[in-house]
């Protein structure tokens, strides 16, 4: 009696548990807090995308390479999660590539730019607008001394006619004359640039002998386009080349919403992105603001001025705000990555792979229907084969089905297609311990027992063969987890989960049905 309480207690707990974590897998209205519970999909199952990366270690020692590539997964790790997909995978493949997995991810641009993105935050003072006069024509100067070593030069005329055929810019490039400052008009609170000539500066700005030609200690940066599907004006800047404060001097970065009701119309019922800096970075700010009131600082993220307010007094408290037309997804991609910091190493996109949900659909069918043969196919081979005995190994292999899926939902594992050819092994071996207990009771019953004395017999002398089988198995699909990855992980967890539901199943699950309903004292023959 005190050993079938104990086991009729577990069996209850194990059926209450399956049925409690496989109720969310159906459409069942369940409350919010038992709903949440889902079997989540892998990306081969539920589509999404998968990125190969390649971490440019070229500069680096071997051992800085190695804890750059790591520092690089920790990173993007971080922004993958805070960018809301469901147990992404990242994975480190040989020495310098990096193996992204994001299951269910929509935005697919996004997502690999907020991957790759190098995030350089800086804040510079820019140059009151007599200086940046002075800096334009400094430029011009240079830039007409050196015009015939300029590699694109030729072609520029080509591109600002393509782009406003009746301006007379092409000349004046070719002459040599105000290269740079033909570009350049005054704007409201410094200079702009025409949107038909935004094109001609990028490439002027990108080009490493224009660089060379600006003054030394001066940077010149084009303002971020406030909204990249509109035709307007850019500003352009004229930053100091020190670095006030950094992207290391920030301590928290959040998505914040500014009321209807501020005298501010950067951020009057806009997103925008609050910054708090750290406590010495709370004091460089306080000394910039103070040492340049009247001034204007610029907020700079990878060489583009997102937002250059005017400094009226001194701040105290380190805080900052990075304003422009962000949309609410954009303002919480910058929020991402200024909170997890900048990339140890560059990184380039090697490949992109798009996997449509019709793919997982149709693998989910296929495994569906796999997973159906492997299990009739057994079921009925138990029937037929052990007859009443096998009908009820069939009852627990049906309940180890269920437990699997059941515990994959409970610890929040993502089913992946080898997930479910796990699961189809793990049919198979399932009955493999009642296999081993049947052969032994007919054994006995040949030997001329009581089916009950063949019954406990059966399960005595079966017992340690289930467990040390079962176990060696366990330990392969523990070594396959440890050292495994993506897919093998996958299999392994459901192996692993498979082995402990059958083992329990078959020694417990299936044994107290016997003793129950089926070995009465009086029973002179047992079906087998």
């Amino acid at each position: 009696m005190k050993k079938f309480s104990w086991r009729g207690l577990s069996i209850i707990i194990f059926v209450c548990v399956t049925a409690f974590f496989l109720a969310p897998l159906t459409n069942l209205n369940l409350p919010g807090w038992w709903a949440k519970h889902k079997l989540k999909l892998g990306l081969d199952l539920q589509g999404g995308m998968q990125i190969l990366l390649e971490v440019d270690t070229s500069d680096l020692s071997a051992k800085d390479a190695s804890s750059a590539v790591d520092q690089n997964i920790t990173i993007i790790r971080d922004r993958i999660d805070q960018f809301g997909v469901a147990e992404p995978s990242i994975q480190k493949l040989g020495e310098n590539r990096i193996m992204v997995q994001l299951p269910g991810a929509s935005d697919y641009q996004a997502a690999e730019n907020l991957i790759k993105q190098t995030a350089m935050l800086e804040f510079k003072v820019v140059a009151q607008p007599d200086e940046a006069k002075r800096i334009f024509d400094i430029i011009d100067t240079n830039v007409a001394a050196i015009i015939d070593h300029f590699p694109d030069l030729a072609d520029l005329k080509e591109m600002d006619k393509a782009i406003a055929p009746d301006d007379s810019l092409g000349s004046d490039i070719m002459a040599g004359k105000g290269v740079f400052s033909s570009f350049i008009r005054p704007g409201q609170l410094g200079y702009e640039v025409q949107y038909s000539d935004v094109a001609l500066i990028q490439k002027l700005l990108a080009d490493s002998l224009f660089q060379q030609a600006v003054p030394l200690g001066w940077q010149i940066a084009l303002e971020r386009a406030e909204d990249s599907a509109s035709r307007e004006d850019r500003s352009i800047h004229v930053l100091s080349a020190a670095v006030e404060l950094s992207g290391a001097d920030i301590e928290k970065a959040k998505i914040e919403y500014g009321s209807s009701t501020s005298s501010d119309p950067r951020i009057a019922n806009k997103p925008y992105v609050s910054i708090q800096m750290k406590r010495e970075g709370g004091r460089k700010f306080e000394r910039v603001t103070q040492d340049n009131i009247g001034k204007r600082l610029a907020i700079v993220l990878d060489d583009v001025v997102y937002s250059a307010p005017n400094i009226q007094e001194r701040i105290a408290g380190g805080r900052a705000q990075i304003t422009g037309r962000f949309t609410t997804q954009e303002a919480n991609e910058l929020a991402i990555v200024l909170n997890t910091g900048n990339l140890n190493a560059p990184i380039e996109p090697i490949s992109t792979s798009i996997i449509g949900a019709t793919l997982g659909v149709d693998s989910i069918k296929s495994g569906t229907i796999a997973g159906l043969i492997g299990l009739l196919t057994v079921i009925f081979f138990m029937v037929i084969y052990y007859k009443m005995a096998g009908l009820v190994a069939d009852i627990a292999l049906i309940f180890n089905v269920g437990f699997i899926l059941a515990m994959l939902t409970a610890f929040g594992a993502t089913l992946t297609l080898p997930g479910i050819a796990g699961i189809i092994l793990t049919i198979g071996m399932a009955v493999d311990a009642n296999v081993l207990v049947f052969e032994r009771i007919r054994e006995e019953l040949d030997a001329g027992k009581t089916p009950r004395s063949a019954h406990e017999a059966g399960y005595d002398r079966a017992t340690i063969t289930v467990w040390d089988s079962n176990l060696t198995t366990l330990v392969a699909a523990i070594v396959l987890y440890q050292f495994g990855t993506g897919p093998v992980r996958g299999f392994a967890v459901t192996l692993a989960i498979g082995i402990v539901g059958s083992m329990f199943t078959a020694l417990v699950f299936v044994r107290s049905i016997f003793d129950t309903f089926i070995l009465s004292p009086n029973r002179k023959t047992l079906s087998f």
